[in-house]
């Protein structure tokens, strides 16, 4: 499918194609930029990038899924507006590429397609970052490691899009494996797997409320947090994130915080003692443990770190109320976007529809879902 879209674009064959799925964070919401351990799969569903050589000194991209086409000169790469807004994932990638010496002389084509639903919480934006720099760094013959590859993407996300996002997006992305949990230390930047437990799914629904992180939500949850790391600092010199406290140094400065920077900070500590919770749940199969830390981990999210929303608050309650669910929460960024449900191979189609109409039945508006497995990380494509 890419090659014929890309031949389409622009009449000649790509010389590189590389994939990247999305993801779906499985637990410890905003611990990442906090400096904890995280956990999420890379899904099935995925974005792939081909590319190819200009003559001249222009970038041209094509998107499929968005049907946008855009062009700018190696000299005036920047943030793009309006119609040429989706330019500015590949484009932050570009910049970041040569921020770490990658020689480009001439420009290139760039066609992506995607199964990635965009704006739903399940980090389209990593999945075309790495997607891109595999595609980029072969293309411009600019060889990187898979960790130097994740922080190239996390670079572009951070410093040209101007998300400050952690690393979990796309350290899942670019670590993902086949039936397998990715685990981030973000502090040390170390990543492992986990075996993802025998028959159990994954079951999206996406609440159909917008999910846009760079709109300003997101940044002020991520300066409350790093206003209570530097406050706990002083409390004890050895904490240098606040991943590194416990709720204990939380409580013990809560005449020095603001009541909403308490609640932010209390809910990524104990978000993060969760995920090391989890770890211990996954290794001796207690699976309705691993439920009960999702719902945990939703209800912190939903009253102290305030990112959930209405509709994904009914979500997770219809889901989790439905048999064959081990557990439901909000995933991703949050202020929308998507539930997820870890259910058992039980859990039907006519139950996922039995939510949805609920969901209908109040909102007025049906929710998509989707069941998916896990997939493999992002590489190039032979």
């Amino acid at each position: 499918m890419i090659k014929e879209y890309f031949k389409s674009q622009f009449n000649c064959e790509p010389t590189a194609v590389a994939q990247a799925p999305g993801r779906l964070e499985f637990i410890g919401n905003h611990v990442d930029y906090n400096k904890g351990v995280v956990m999420g799969v890379a899904i099935e569903n995925h974005i792939t990038v081909a590319v190819s050589m200009r003559d001249d000194d222009e970038i041209h991209m094509a998107s499929e899924g968005l049907r946008c086409f855009g062009k700018v000169k190696l000299s005036e790469v920047a943030l793009q507006e309006k119609k040429q807004k989706f330019m500015n994932y590949p484009l932050g990638v570009f910049a970041m590429l040569r921020e770490a010496g990658m020689k480009a002389d001439k420009g290139f084509n760039l066609a992506d397609t995607s199964t990635v639903p965009t704006g739903a919480g399940v980090s389209s934006s990593a999945a075309i970052e790495l997607a891109t720099a595999y595609a980029l760094c072969k293309l411009y013959d600019f060889p990187l490691s898979k960790i130097d590859t994740v922080r190239i993407g996390k670079a572009a996300e951070n410093n040209f899009v101007g998300m400050p996002c952690g690393i979990l997006d796309q350290g899942v992305s670019g670590f993902g494996e086949k039936d397998a949990i990715v685990r981030i230390d973000c502090k040390a930047e170390e990543f492992s797997t986990l075996p993802l437990p025998a028959g159990t799914y994954f079951w999206v629904f996406n609440s159909g409320v917008k999910h846009a992180l760079v709109a300003g939500d997101y940044a002020k949850r991520h300066a409350s947090c790093m206003e209570a790391a530097e406050t706990l600092a002083k409390y004890d010199p050895k904490i240098t994130c606040l991943a590194d406290a416990e709720a204990s140094a939380v409580e013990a400065n809560k005449s020095k915080l603001s009541p909403e920077t308490f609640n932010r900070a209390m809910h990524v500590v104990c978000e993060n003692r969760r995920v090391h919770e989890m770890e211990r749940a996954l290794a001796v199969g207690d699976l309705e443990a691993v439920g009960d830390l999702m719902k945990a981990s939703h209800m912190s999210s939903r009253f102290l770190f305030e990112n959930s929303c209405k509709e994904i608050d009914f979500l997770v309650t219809e889901l989790s109320a439905q048999k064959n669910v081990y557990g439901a929460r909000l995933s991703g960024g949050g202020f929308g976007g998507i539930a997820i449900a870890l259910t058992n191979e039980n859990f039907s189609e006519a139950q996922a529809k039995e939510v949805a109409e609920k969901f209908h039945a109040k909102f007025g508006a049906f929710p998509k879902f989707f069941r998916t497995t896990t997939g493999p990380g992002a590489g190039l494509v032979e």
